[in-house]
């Protein structure tokens, strides 16, 4: 009797092996959906774009960073 318990473990146990080994693997989880970066012209800080404050085709980190790059233009 002990032997017969003992092969119906082994065949639970092998089952619940394979079972686990042919279980499709998960998907990945889809990644978050990126913002382009853009570069402050007048310190070079990379930052999102939406932070940031554009000034024709040029973007800024700050106010006083943009204000500063003009007082320099003009």
């Amino acid at each position: 009797m002990s032997r017969l318990l003992f092969l119906a473990a082994v065949v639970v146990l092998i089952y619940l092996l394979l079972r686990r080994f042919r279980k499709p693997p998960a998907a990945p989880a889809a990644p978050e959906s990126s913002e382009d970066m853009v570069c402050c012209a007048h310190c070079g800080v990379h930052l999102p774009k939406s932070e940031s404050l554009p000034d024709g085709d040029e973007f800024y980190c700050s106010a006083a960073h943009r204000d500063a790059r003009r007082a320099s233009i003009d």
